[in-house]
C-alpha cells in the first residue's frame, strides 16, 4: 500500500462520512493538515478539540489554495453547486474528490466547468441509521467499498490508471477501505439496480398492504419474517431518498422498467396457471441469490442476525466469539459487511434461532459494543 501523498487536505461538509474519512486519515496520518468548513460551526469546533481537523474555515475563501486534496461531502444536490466556488482557489496540481452516491450528475458538472483534470468521483459504501459528525468513526469505512469514478478523457474513456485515480485509492486504502474503479455512468446503474430500486420495491410493498389492510389490520398485525425482511430499507430516510431519485432518474427509470415489464410476465403466468414457468421463475432466482449470499436455502426465512461495529485489529473477532460461547451462544455465520450504506456495523453475524439471537444481543450490549438490528 503507497502512502497518502497530499499532506493538506479540506472537507467541505463534515457530517458522518466526511468525519469519518477525516478521521481515519488522522488516525493512521497524523500529520495530514486537515481543514474544514461547515454551517454548524459547534461541530467544527468539537472536531478541532477531537484533534480530528487542525483548521476550521470561515467558507470557501483563499485558504483552500493551500490544499492538494479537498473532499466534497455534502449532498449530492449540493456537491456540484460547490464547484464553481472551489475553482478559483485551487492551486496546480489540486483535486476535489467527492462522496456523493449518485455520480453523473457532479461529473456532467465538472465536464461543464472544465475541470476534468482537478476531479475524482468517490463513492464510500457505508452508512448508519444516525447522522452528523458526532456519529462518526474512525473505522466506518474498514471493509466497506469505496467507489473511484474517474472523470471522462477527451475520447471518452475513463483514465483508472491516472495519477490523480490513484491518489483517491490512496486515500481508500489509508482508511482501511475497499477501492473499485468504476465508470460513473456505469456506477449510477449499478447503484439503480442493487440500491436505488430496491428502496422504491420496498417502499410499494409497505404501501400495498397498508392500502390493502382490513379494517383490524391483520396484515399489520402478521407482518413479520419475511415481509420485514425484504422491506427494512422502506425505514430510510425519504429525504435523502427523494433526492437521489432526482439525481440519478435516467437510470432508476430504466431498471424500474425492466421490473416492471418482468413483474407483467408474472402477472400473465399467474393469471393463467403456467405453473412450470412460474417455478423456472422462482427456481433461478434461488440459484443466483445463493451465488451472492452466504445462506444457502431458497425459501425465504426469518434472518437472526444482527450486525456489531468493531475495530479492524488482530484479536478483536476472536474476543468477540469467546464472548459468546462462555455462555454457550452458537454462531451460525459470521462475516465482514463491505457494503454498509444501510448502517449496518462492519460484521454481520447470524444464528439458529431466535433465542440464540437475543441472548447474543443482550450479551455483547453488556460489554458495550454498538449493535444495530438487521
Amino acid at each position: 500500500m503507497e502512502q497518502m501523498t497530499d499532506k493538506t487536505i479540506a472537507f467541505i461538509g463534515l457530517g458522518l462520512i466526511g468525519g469519518s474519512i477525516a478521521r481515519g486519515i488522522k488516525r493512521a496520518r497524523p500529520d495530514i493538515h486537515i481543514m474544514a468548513y461547515m454551517r454548524t460551526r459547534s461541530k467544527l469546533e468539537q472536531a478541532q478539540r477531537d484533534g480530528v481537523i487542525d483548521e476550521i474555515l470561515d467558507g470557501i475563501d483563499s485558504r483552500l489554495s493551500q490544499c492538494s486534496l479537498i473532499f466534497l461531502c455534502t449532498p449530492v444536490e449540493y456537491n456540484a453547486q460547490y464547484l464553481t466556488s472551489i475553482r478559483p482557489h485551487l492551486k496546480p496540481g489540486a483535486l476535489i474528490t467527492d462522496v456523493g452516491s449518485t455520480k453523473t450528475n457532479i461529473h456532467e458538472e465538472v465536464q461543464a466547468l472544465g475541470l476534468t483534470d482537478s476531479f475524482v468521483g468517490g463513492h464510500p459504501m457505508a452508512g448508519s441509521e444516525k447522522t452528523g459528525y458526532e456519529n462518526s468513526t474512525d473505522h466506518l469505512l474498514e471493509n466497506a467499498y469505496y467507489i473511484i469514478t474517474p472523470p471522462m478523457g477527451l475520447e471518452g474513456n475513463a483514465d483508472a490508471a491516472s495519477p490523480s485515480v490513484q491518489r483517491i485509492v490512496q486515500v481508500a486504502e489509508t482508511i482501511g477501505a475497499i477501492p473499485i474503479i468504476l465508470d460513473y455512468r456505469e456506477h449510477d446503474r449499478i447503484t439503480a439496480a442493487i440500491s436505488h430500486v430496491p428502496h422504491l420495491i420496498a417502499s410499494a410493498l409497505v404501501g400495498l398492504v397498508r392500502d390493502n389492510d382490513n379494517s383490524q389490520g391483520l396484515m399489520k398485525l402478521l407482518a413479520a419474517g419475511g415481509f420485514k425482511d425484504i422491506t427494512r430499507i422502506a425505514s430510510s430516510s425519504p429525504e435523502m431518498w427523494s433526492q437521489i431519485c432526482g439525481a440519478n432518474a435516467v437510470p432508476i427509470a430504466d431498471m424500474l422498467e425492466r421490473y416492471i415489464a418482468s413483474l407483467h410476465q408474472v402477472l400473465e403466468d399467474v393469471k393463467n396457471g403456467r405453473e412450470e414457468a412460474i417455478y423456472r421463475f422462482f427456481d433461478a432466482s434461488r440459484t443466483y441469490r445463493n451465488s451472492i449470499t452466504d445462506r444457502a436455502k431458497g425459501s425465504l426465512e426469518p434472518a437472526y442476525e444482527f450486525s456489531v461495529d468493531i475495530v479492524d485489529e488482530p484479536g478483536s473477532i476472536s474476543t468477540l466469539s469467546v464472548i459468546l460461547a462462555a455462555k454457550g451462544i452458537s454462531i451460525k455465520n459470521i462475516g465482514i459487511n463491505n457494503n454498509r450504506e444501510l448502517g449496518e456495523g462492519a460484521l454481520k453475524i447470524s444464528f439458529y434461532n431466535r433465542e440464540s439471537m437475543e441472548a447474543a444481543y443482550r450479551q455483547l450490549e453488556k460489554y458495550k459494543y454498538e449493535l444495530s438490528p438487521l
